[in-house]
């Protein structure tokens, strides 16, 4: 319940379902949460600009013809995307969602996370509250944990009953499975051990350094955060690791919710050789390595214990 700024690639003929779904998710549900909280912010590369553009000020004026089917159920192969080949820009639709939100606090997420009930109002009343280690100086951002549940289980909605599917090995860490360095968080475990509380806190201040060099938390944070670098596929993996480096040379603080979490759609994954996508990851982290890697150290010098 509160704002949401949705960034949606379109290249080609991807706009028109684009638009029509927008439309309909806008006219054809029977409720107004859509209208009233989300923005849609739709881009796409200058190499694939669609033939035709509806114009932003008047298309949303003639009402969607709610009688056909939902025109976001597409064959993901069919799509323009597809036939092209093309990579999912992700970090382009990151920054171009967050440039888009009009909110102080920004929850950069992807849109197969879902966030616990009540997450803002509790965050916002404890950022009301400024209470130790709220009110140091230092720049920060406030990481949430991840999880994945079973395909067939109901996702939780509380703290209490994430830690009965976790016993129950229903839930799992996020990409236990795929990637763990990726998403291991400072006091992980202590963290699911830990009593659901009545208020929102900061559980741990932890940094991105020691065994959680490598880590990729989403986390809420504000406009004044680094950008995501939009040279950067989410083919080629590892697309929020450059900016967690520039975290942690800023010396940024994680504080670690206490209550909060995120839980990925429900289907627990495991690791699946992928030689074409396993390329282009290979082509990504050389390009890192070789040509960003440098930059950044150029732009905000290094710090000990700071690495991709």
């Amino acid at each position: 319940m509160a704002p949401v700024s949705l960034a949606i690639h379109a290249p080609g003929a991807d706009l028109a379902p684009t638009v029509d779904s927008i439309r309909y998710l806008r006219d054809c549900l029977n409720n107004d949460l859509i209208r009233q909280y989300v923005t849609f912010h739709v881009f796409f590369s200058n190499k694939h600009i669609p033939s035709k553009i509806p114009d932003p000020e008047t298309f949303l004026l003639t009402p969607f013809n709610c009688t056909s089917k939902p025109p976001y159920n597409v064959d993901a192969s069919s799509t323009y995307m597809k036939s092209k080949s093309l990579l999912y820009p992700v970090n382009v639709a990151r920054n171009v969602a967050r440039d888009s939100a009009l909110t102080h606090f920004i929850l950069p997420s992807d849109i197969e996370l879902y966030p616990s009930p009540n997450l803002i109002p509790r965050f916002l009343n404890m950022i009301a509250r400024n209470e130790k280690p709220l009110n140091s100086t230092k720049p920060r951002v406030f990481p949430i944990s991840i999880f994945e549940v079973d395909a067939k289980v109901q996702v939780p909605s509380t703290k209490t009953e994430l830690q009965a599917m976790l016993i129950k090995k229903t839930a799992i860490p996020f990409h236990k499975y795929v990637c763990p360095n990726c998403h291991n968080i400072p006091q992980g475990q202590q963290w699911m051990n830990a009593a659901e509380t009545s208020q929102m806190d900061v559980f741990h201040v932890g940094k991105r350094r020691g065994k959680y060099v490598h880590w990729e938390p989403i986390f809420i944070g504000t406009h004044q955060d680094p950008y995501y670098d939009e040279r950067l596929s989410w083919e080629g993996k590892k697309d929020k690791m450059t900016q967690g480096y520039i975290l942690c040379v800023k010396d940024y603080d994680f504080m670690i919710l206490n209550n909060a979490f995120l839980i990925h759609k429900p289907g627990i994954k495991h690791y699946a050789k992928n030689p074409k996508r396993d390329a282009i990851a290979g082509r990504q982290s050389s390009f890192v390595k070789n040509v960003i890697m440098p930059e950044l150290k150029k732009l905000y010098g290094v710090r000990n214990g700071c690495a991709l």
